[in-house]
């Protein structure tokens, strides 16, 4: 994972290196909170409530020459969750789960500000995030009965706005859009042909809201 960060760095420096030599670099720390939002294939069946989790790792901010225009990579431990229920015909289950991710999730980008220069400026940025789980992949559902099989790695897309303060510090709301199912929900063979053909093969995404704060050294 630090080889693909470093490789995503050399390769934007290379890209607006060359050609624009007045370009600032700067490297930093983000750190923030979001809230999962599941959504799965059948919903009537298995019920979600949003959790909170946490993500934090690297940054790095590329200011271009330019006007207001900017790149923004980060190597990011992202810990999310979600709370199913089962309801099955009116027949609900009577614990629920907690879908635990973990993942190495590496956003891309591109910024575009207006402001005050090196006081304050307000900017809107939107790219791809790559993510890599490193958790546990296969985690267990509704007493056992169902199982919750994680994909080894995901694609999403961020949307957000924040504001900058004297070139240093960095608050960020965006909006973490799935690009694919971030697992399937499947019924195991004791728990009986009914639950089988109720639930079936359920995948689910997971989007969040994300709210972070970035400090560049």
């Amino acid at each position: 994972m630090k080889k693909l960060f470093t490789a995503a760095i050399v390769a934007l420096s290379m890209m607006f290196g060359a050609n624009n030599a007045q370009a600032q670099v700067k490297f930093g720390l983000k750190g923030g909170l979001n809230v999962t939002s599941m959504s799965l294939d059948k919903d009537k069946l298995l019920d979600t409530e949003n959790q909170a989790g946490f993500f934090i790792g690297p940054t790095v901010k590329f200011t271009l020459p330019i006007v207001g225009l900017g790149i923004d990579a980060s190597a990011l431990y992202d810990q999310r969750e979600a709370k199913i229920k089962g309801d099955i015909n009116g027949n609900k289950v009577e614990t629920s789960s907690k879908l635990k991710t973990q993942a190495i999730n590496v956003p891309i980008n591109v910024r575009y500000g207006v402001g005050l220069g090196s006081v304050a400026n307000v900017f809107l940025f939107a790219g791809p995030q790559f993510g890599f789980n490193v958790g546990d992949k296969n985690q267990s559902l509704l007493k056992d009965a169902a199982e919750w099989k994680l994909k080894s790695s995901n694609f999403s897309v961020n949307v957000g706005l924040g504001f900058t303060v004297l070139s240093h510090l960095q608050v960020s709301a965006n909006y973490n859009i799935a690009c694919g199912k971030t697992g399937d929900v499947t019924v195991s063979d004791a728990a009986g042909a009914t639950l089988q053909e109720l639930i079936g093969k359920n995948g689910g995404k997971a989007n969040a809201w994300q709210v972070g704060v970035a400090y560049y050294f």
